[in-house]
C-alpha cells in the first residue's frame, strides 16, 4: 500500500487526505492545531464559489467540477455546506475581466448571463449603478461555509481511514529506503512514499524561496435591514473595486469588504483584531454601491491571511524526492477543494504531471485570476 503524510488540515490538505485514502493510500494528517482552528485560511466563516476567472478556462473547468463535488461532500455529511445563491459581478468597462470571463462560461456551457445594470433590482433592495457598464450573473455560484466545511472535510477523512495527528511537523532532508521521504513529527521522524506540505501560510517559513508572500485580510459582517438580511441575497463582487460580499447566511450579517491585498502577516501569532481603516473602507465602498447601508453596525468580524503567489497562481511542485509543495491559496483557492484533491491525487499516482504554471519558477505578477483587480 503506497504511503503519504500530509501535513496540514486546511481544505487542500483535508480533501487531498480523504481523496487518496479512498483510492487506497495509507494517509497520515498531520496538524499542529485542528483541523478549521481560527488561525487557518480556511478558517474563514465563508468563502465565494465562482466559475468566473477572467480568460483563464482551466480553473473555470475547475471550479464547475468543485461544485458537483462539494454536492456529493454535503450528501455524505448530511448537512448543507454550499449556499447556492448566486453571484452578480459589477462590471465598470464593456471588454474588460467580467466580459472576458462570460466569454469563457459561455464556452463551457456553465450557466451565465449579461444584465443590463438596471436589472440590479431583481437581486439587491437598492443598488447604485451609474458607473456600472453591465452586471455579469452566475446562477450557479455562491457561498461556502469555509470553517464548517474544513471540519467536515477532515471528519470524512478520519472515517475513511485517515490517521490524524496533532502535532509540528519539520522538513528532514534525506530519506530511508524503501520510502522517498521523511519528515519530523514531534521529534520522531516518519518516512512515506510521498509526503505533501499543504500548510497554506505557514509555507513560505518552512521553505526558503517560496514564491508566496502571506497578507492580513479583515472580513467584516454588517447587521442589515430585514429586507437585506436574508440568505437569497446573493453574492456580488466588484472586481475593479476589490470588492465583495453576500447576503447574511447564518445570522452573521451581510458580509460587504475588501479583497485588496493587506499588509505582510505572520499567522501564528498575528493580532486577530480588524483594523479601522478596514472597516471605513468597507463603509466607503457601501455608500458608493448601496448607501442606505453606509452606517450599519459591524455585526461580526474575522481575520484570516491569504498565501498570495504574485500570479496568484498556486505550486504543486515536487522539492526533492518524494516531497511535495501543494500551496499559494490566493484567496481564490478554498472553492476548488474537491476537484483540486482529485487533480493533485493524480499527480501523486503519476497519472499526469502538474500544469507547468504550478511550479517554482518565477512568477510575473498579475491578479487576473482573483477578485481583486488593485492592490491597497
Amino acid at each position: 500500500m503506497k504511503s503519504v503524510i500530509v501535513v496540514g488540515a486546511g481544505i487542500w490538505g483535508s480533501s487531498l487526505a480523504l481523496r487518496l485514502a479512498e483510492t487506497g493510500w495509507q494517509v497520515t494528517l498531520v496538524e499542529q492545531h485542528r483541523p478549521g482552528h481560527v488561525r487557518q485560511s480556511s478558517a474563514g466563516e465563508t468563502r465565494l464559489l465562482r466559475c468566473s476567472h477572467g480568460d483563464d478556462d482551466w480553473y473555470a473547468r475547475l471550479a464547475w467540477q468543485a461544485r458537483d463535488g462539494w454536492r456529493r461532500l454535503e450528501e455524505r455529511a448530511g448537512e448543507e455546506l454550499y449556499h447556492e445563491a448566486g453571484m452578480v459581478w459589477f462590471a465598470r468597462t464593456p471588454d474588460g475581466w467580467e466580459h472576458r470571463s462570460a466569454q469563457v462560461l459561455k464556452n463551457l456551457d456553465i450557466p451565465c448571463e449579461v444584465l443590463d445594470p438596471s436589472d440590479g433590482r431583481r437581486f439587491f433592495p437598492e443598488l447604485r449603478a451609474d458607473d456600472l457598464r453591465f452586471l455579469l450573473w452566475e446562477p450557479h455560484a455562491g457561498v461556502l461555509r469555509a470553517r464548517r466545511a474544513t471540519q467536515v472535510t477532515a471528519a470524512l477523512a478520519v472515517a475513511s481511514g485517515v490517521r490524524l495527528v496533532r502535532a509540528r511537523a519539520v522538513p528532514v532532508a534525506g530519506y530511508a529506503a524503501p520510502y522517498q521521504a521523511a519528515v519530523e513529527i514531534d521529534g520522531e521522524v516518519r518516512h512515506a512514499d510521498r509526503v505533501v506540505w499543504a500548510c497554506g501560510a505557514w509555507l513560505p517559513a518552512i521553505f526558503d524561496d517560496v514564491p508566496v508572500t502571506v497578507t492580513k485580510q479583515d472580513t467584516l459582517h454588517f447587521a442589515v435591514p430585514s429586507a437585506w438580511s436574508v440568505p437569497e441575497t446573493p453574492a456580488w463582487v466588484d472586481h475593479g473595486a476589490s470588492a465583495y460580499g453576500h447576503g447574511d447566511v447564518d445570522g452573521v450579517g451581510m458580509k460587504a469588504t475588501s479583497d485588496a491585498e493587506g499588509e505582510p502577516y505572520e499567522p501564528e501569532h498575528g493580532s486577530r483584531e480588524v483594523d479601522a481603516a478596514g472597516v471605513e473602507r468597507a463603509r466607503a465602498y457601501l455608500r458608493r454601491r448601496f448607501p442606505s447601508l453606509a452606517q450599519a453596525p459591524v455585526l461580526f468580524s474575522q481575520v484570516c491571511q491569504y498565501a498570495l503567489t504574485p500570479d496568484a497562481e498556486w505550486i504543486v511542485d515536487e522539492v526533492s524526492p518524494g516531497v511535495w509543495l501543494f500551496g499559494g491559496d490566493s484567496g481564490h483557492g478554498f472553492k476548488h477543494g474537491p476537484a483540486l484533491a482529485g487533480y493533485v491525487a493524480g499527480v501523486l499516482d503519476g497519472d499526469h504531471a502538474p500544469e507547468p504554471r504550478f511550479g517554482l519558477h518565477e512568477r510575473i505578477p498579475s491578479r487576473g485570476l482573483r477578485t481583486s483587480g488593485q492592490v491597497l
